[in-house]
C-alpha cells in the first residue's frame, strides 16, 4: 500500500542514507490512526558513520568566519518561511496538531530562532572579553564551538525543537547529530534538506531515526560533546545522567505542573481567555501549561460561569480547516493515559466535572470524514472543586486538562504554587502590575508570564528549575550553552616572574 509520505533515513554526509536500517516502523496520523510512512530504524554502525561524519566536518564548519556561518543559516530561515505552508502540512499530518496553529507557530518560532541566532555569531555573538590587569599584563577570552553535539527531539513541536536545538549549535561552529521523536519524525529530513540547500556543508547537521534505544547509544557515545535533549522528567534523568557521567555538557528541557495564578483583582473575561489558552492550545500537549489554575473562592461562580460559555469556541474538526483550532492527542499510548488521568479524578480523586470526560466526543458522529473516528480525540476536560493532594493535580497529565482550584489569600496561593517537586512555568493575571511582579518574584519557576501565556520568543531565555530542566534555551544566555571559554592571561613585562630566584 502507498503511504502518504515517502520513507524516511538517516540523513549524514549531506544525503539520505537508504543503507542504515535493518528494521523499520511506522509514524501514524493521529487525526484518523492511519500510516503515513515508514521509519528506518538507525543501526550503531550508522549511528557511528553519523557521528563520523560530523567529526571530519567539524574543523572546517568551527573555523568558519562567524558572519558566514550567519550568513549560510539566514538562507536556511529563508527557505523554512517560504516553505512554511508545506512544512505546515507535514507538521499537521503528523502531530494531528491543526493546520491554523502548525502554519502560525511552529515553522514561524523555529524561523526566528534560526534567523536570531545567525543575526547574534554575525553581530559579535562570539566575541569574548578583555581586561587589563596592571600596565603589563592583561587577559582575554575567546568562546570555542564544543564539537559535535546530540539533539533528542520531543513530539510535540517537532520542528520548532528541533531548530531550537540546531540554530544555536550550529551558529556557535558545533556539528549536531539529530534524533526525533519516533511519534513525529516526517520533519526531520525536510529541515536536513533544508540545510543542505542553504549552504551547511556535509556533516554539519545529521539525522538518525528511532526510538529511545536509538537516542541512549547518541547520548553515550563517546565522541558526542554535548546533549540537548526534550521530554519528560523521568527520561531527562536517565539521559542526564549517562551523558554527565561522561562529563559531558547537557541541556535538558523536561516537564512541568506549572501554576496559572488568577489574582482577586484580575478582569473575569480574561483571566478565563488566560486559563483555556494556558490549558487547551496544542490540545494542552505543551510542557508549559498553567494546569493548575487558582483562582479566589469569591470569583469561583463567575469564572465556571464565563468559561462554560468560552468552551464553545474550541473547535475540533478537520485540521486542515482554517476554522479548527483543537486536534486530536499524538499518539494511541499517549491517548490512552491521558484518558486513564481523566478517569482517575472522576473516580478515584472525585474532582467535580465542569465538562469533558472519558466519552467519545459527539462531534465525531456526524464528521464527514469517517477515518476521523478512529483518531485519538478526546475532550477539552476540566475539573473543578479540586485540592492538591489530588493525582489529576499532582501530575503532569500532557493532554486538554485543567484543574481549578480556589484559595483565600495571595500568601496561600503563592506557597501552594510552589509545593511541587517541578519548576517549569508560572504565570499571574492581574490588573495591578505592582502585585504581579512581587508574585512573579516569588514563584518558582524559570519561565513566567504576566496577563498573557505561552509564548516564547526567540529572544527570551527559557529553562527550568528544581527538576524541569538544566540550562536555558534562545536568548543570549542560549548561545552560551553550545561553547566552552578559554581565558587567556598574557604578560608582556619582559620577565617571568618566580619565587625560586637566587638569594
Amino acid at each position: 500500500m502507498s503511504l502518504p509520505y515517502a520513507p524516511r533515513f538517516a540523513f549524514y554526509d549531506g544525503k539520505r542514507q537508504s543503507g542504515t536500517s535493518t528494521s523499520s516502523f511506522q509514524t501514524i496520523d493521529p487525526a484518523t490512526a492511519e500510516p503515513l510512512a515508514n521509519i528506518h530504524t538507525t543501526t550503531h554502525a550508522a549511528i557511528d558513520s553519523a557521528v563520523v561524519s560530523a567529526q571530519k566536518a567539524f574543523p572546517a564548519w568551527s573555523a568558519t568566519p562567524p558572519i558566514e556561518r550567519a550568513r549560510i543559516l539566514q538562507r536556511a530561515a529563508a527557505l523554512l518561511r517560504a516553505r512554511n505552508d508545506e512544512i505546515a502540512r507535514i507538521e499537521t499530518s503528523d502531530t494531528g496538531k491543526p493546520f491554523s496553529e502548525t502554519s502560525t507557530v511552529d515553522v514561524v518560532t523555529g524561523a526566528d530562532v534560526l534567523e536570531y541566532f545567525a543575526n547574534l555569531v554575525g553581530g559579535g555573538g562570539m566575541n569574548g572579553e578583555t581586561a587589563q590587569l596592571r600596565p603589563d599584563a592583561w587577559v582575554y577570552t575567546t568562546k570555542n564551538a564544543l564539537g559535535v553535539c546530540a539533539g533528542i527531539g520531543a513530539w510535540n513541536y517537532p520542528i520548532q525543537i528541533a531548530l531550537w536545538k540546531s540554530a544555536p549549535c550550529l551558529a556557535a561552529g558545533n556539528c549536531m547529530v539529530y534524533k526525533p521523536s519516533e511519534f513525529t519524525p516526517l520533519h526531520s529530513t525536510a529541515l536536513a534538506e533544508v540545510y543542505a540547500e542553504a549552504g551547511v556543508p556535509p556533516g554539519v547537521f545529521n539525522v538518525v531515526q528511532g526510538g529511545g534505544d536509538v537516542g541512549a547509544y547518541l547520548a553515550k557515545h563517546p565522541s558526542i560533546a554535548k546533549v540537548s535533549f526534550t521530554g519528560q522528567v523521568a527520561t531527562g534523568k536517565k539521559v542526564a545522567g549517562s551523558a554527565s557521567g561522561e562529563m559531558k555538557y547537557v541541556t535538558m528541557e523536561l516537564g512541568g505542573k506549572s501554576a496559572c495564578v488568577i489574582l482577586p483583582d484580575a478582569d473575569v473575561d480574561q483571566a478565563v481567555d488566560g486559563a483555556m489558552l494556558a490549558n487547551f492550545f496544542s490540545t494542552g500537549q505543551v510542557c508549559t501549561n498553567g494546569t493548575r489554575v487558582f483562582i479566589p473562592e469569591a470569583m469561583k461562580p463567575e469564572f465556571e460561569k464565563r468559561l462554560l460559555e468560552k468552551m464553545q469556541f474550541i473547535r475540533p474538526g478537520d485540521l486542515h480547516d482554517p476554522n479548527t483550532n483543537f486536534g486530536p492527542l499524538v499518539s494511541k499510548p499517549h491517548y490512552d493515559k491521558v484518558k486513564s488521568y481523566i478517569k482517575h479524578g472522576i473516580e478515584n480523586d472525585k474532582a467535580k466535572l465542569l465538562c469533558g470526560g472519558t466519552e467519545i466526543p459527539s462531534w465525531l458522529a456526524s464528521h464527514t470524514n469517517k477515518a476521523y473516528k478512529n483518531g485519538y480525540w478526546v475532550q477539552p476536560t476540566v475539573f473543578t472543586n479540586c485540592t492538591d493532594d489530588m493525582k489529576i493535580v499532582q501530575e503532569e497529565i500532557f493532554g486538554p486538562v485543567m484543574s481549578i482550584l480556589t484559595y483565600k489569600s495571595v500568601d496561600e496561593v503563592i506557597s501552594r504554587a510552589n509545593n511541587t517537586d517541578v519548576g517549569l512555568a508560572a504565570g499571574v493575571f492581574t490588573k495591578d502590575l505592582n502585585l504581579a511582579h512581587k508574585v512573579i518574584a516569588q514563584l518558582e519557576a524559570g519561565i513566567t508570564w504576566i496577563n498573557t501565556w505561552g509564548e516564547s520568543p526567540a529572544e527570551m531565555s527559557v529553562g527550568g528549575w528544581k527538576q524541569s530542566g538544566l540550562g536555558v534555551e534562545n536568548g543570549k544566555k542560549g548561545l552560551e550553552a553550545w561553547v566552552r571559554n578559554k581565558s587567556t592571561l598574557v604578560e608582556m613585562g619582559g620577565a617571568v616572574p618566580t619565587v625560586f630566584a637566587k638569594l
